[in-house]
């Protein structure tokens, strides 16, 4: 799924109309229809809902919405919020219907002292303004939005929170944006929705069809893009009769320094769960009885120390390689890091230490072979890449770093974004908040290897693995509690979580 501007939108709007063709007044009927059918499944009859109107389209969409409660038997109040001398002519439309209604609550407010009190029990409706704003609220809009969020009232926004930008809101002003409870977008998602400082605008979050035409929105060139489990069906490779491990590549998992061996039994295991055909992990001496005994499925290779990773001969004996995990910062360990990426020639896996120590190592990152995937959380990329005020700034810094070093970036978060190295950016729309626990990032390195190791591309394995890695999560949640989700839960459902997409 495409992630547009606002521009683009505009032009699909503009193109749907034209060549559906369609009025535009029936278009936005069909988008407050949408919203209405979505809506009501969380209001009751006796709840006491407020509209809050713009005068704009997002607005013309309230009052529609706001129709359509009244003739289904819903107590609403309509406020107009009088912030323009004009209105937009699909407003002043449903603006007309509506007063053919009878007994309509609406009143028109031009002052803040004009706005009524709130009760935390009321529903608001959030139709103020849409994605067309392009600065942010003052005045009298930031006094509205101001009285609605102290309420405490549940909100429910249309399209986009009222002072929310659709995509950078860096020089935003905080206090002056809706905080809804859920967001009802239309189409297609917003670039803002992947950023983490928004989730306290947007709430939940669900993006409803309105029909704007498919052809014209696959035509449309954009660097972002929200993935869903359709795009993963075209590249899966089934298993044929004959095949036999071999096919499916032999993984080499690089973990788990002294006190840390769970790392390695974590990626390794998630690595076999996912399909590789042979596994071995190299690990320190000391760690050799637990991960022969965890993983038996798997093979182990023992570093000459004890305690740390030193170093290993031919790494283009395996398929794929992964390195992190568990790993250590010990100066040893870093020289080993150093050879390993000089002397590979095909794409590697890099996580937690390994990355730490890239970050300690800048120059070393020219020595990446071509293709490689880096999955860091937050704080490990800005330790590569440097500090950053906001989301917006931090996936700018991705996308020239990948471009930058020919690598693909993991940036992990709540929808972890894959960062292509040519600057494309594919966010993941599965996982859940139980996800936030010790092993959960070795899992999905496991996973990433696993894919590399059979063959596929850096960017399949990188997008497989973690919509799969969040369907896992999300499927392991339906039988605990996120607060009780542990790293191997997510293994466990990793069977599952393939099945559910691929037959």
């Amino acid at each position: 799924m495409k992630i547009l501007n606002n521009q683009q939108i505009r032009d699909t709007d503009k193109h749907t109309i034209e060549n559906e063709p369609i009025a535009s007044i029936d278009l936005m009927e069909r988008a407050s229809k949408a919203f209405f059918d979505q809506v009501k499944k969380r209001l009751k009859k006796q709840d006491k809902i407020r509209i809050f109107c713009g005068m704009g389209n997002n607005g013309g969409d309230g009052l529609a919405v706001a129709r359509m409660l009244i003739n289904s038997g819903y107590d609403v109040s309509v406020c107009k919020i009088v912030h323009s001398e004009n209105s937009s002519p699909d407003f002043a439309i449903n603006e007309e219907r509506l007063w053919k209604l009878k007994k309509v609550d609406f009143k028109e407010i031009s002052c803040k002292q004009e706005l009524p009190e709130i009760s935390e029990k009321d529903i608001i409706i959030d139709a103020i303004f849409g994605s067309g704003l392009s600065r942010p609220l003052e005045g009298f809009p930031a006094e509205v939005v101001k009285h609605i969020n102290k309420s405490n009232a549940r909100i429910i926004a249309i399209d986009l929170p009222s002072g929310l930008f659709g995509e950078d809101n860096t020089d935003n002003i905080p206090e002056n944006i809706i905080r809804a409870d859920y967001t009802f977008t239309f189409q297609l998602p917003k670039l803002s929705f992947m950023f983490p400082e928004n989730d306290i605008y947007l709430g939940q979050w669900q993006v409803l069809d309105i029909g704007l035409n498919q052809e014209f929105i696959n035509r449309q060139d954009t660097p972002y893009h929200f993935l869903l489990k359709e795009d993963l069906l075209p590249f899966y490779k089934y298993r044929k009769k004959f095949d036999h491990k071999g096919i499916f590549g032999h993984a080499l998992l690089i973990a788990g320094s002294y006190g840390k061996s769970g790392a390695a039994v974590l990626a390794g295991k998630a690595a076999l769960k996912t399909g590789t055909g042979l596994l071995t992990t190299h690990v320190p001496s000391a760690n050799y009885t637990i991960q022969q005994t965890s993983i038996p499925e798997g093979m182990v290779s023992i570093d000459e120390n004890e305690r740390i990773f030193t170093g290993i001969k031919n790494p283009d004996t395996w398929s794929a390689i992964g390195i992190g995990p568990g790993l250590d910062k010990d100066s040893v360990t870093q020289n080993a890091l150093k050879l390993l990426i000089q002397n590979v020639s095909h794409p590697i896996v890099l996580d937690a230490d390994a990355l730490n120590i890239l970050a300690e190592n800048p120059t070393w990152l020219s020595f990446l072979p071509p293709g490689s995937i880096l999955t860091p959380h937050v704080g490990e990329f800005e330790r590569l890449a440097g500090k950053c005020t906001a989301g917006w700034e931090r996936l700018e810094k991705a996308r020239d770093f990948a471009f930058r070093f020919r690598c693909y970036v993991v940036l992990k978060g709540a929808h972890t974004a894959v960062v292509t190295p040519d600057k494309q950016v594919i966010f993941n729309s599965t996982g859940n908040p139980g996800m936030a626990t010790g092993g959960s990032g070795d899992v999905l390195t496991g996973m990433i290897l696993g894919f590399l190791a059979q063959g596929y591309s850096p960017q399949f394995s990188s997008v497989a693995a973690v919509f799969l890695h969040g369907l896992a999560a999300d499927l392991a949640v339906r039988r605990k509690p996120a607060e009780s989700l542990l790293a191997s839960d997510i293994i466990n459902f990793i069977e599952r979580a393939i099945q559910k997409v691929y037959y």
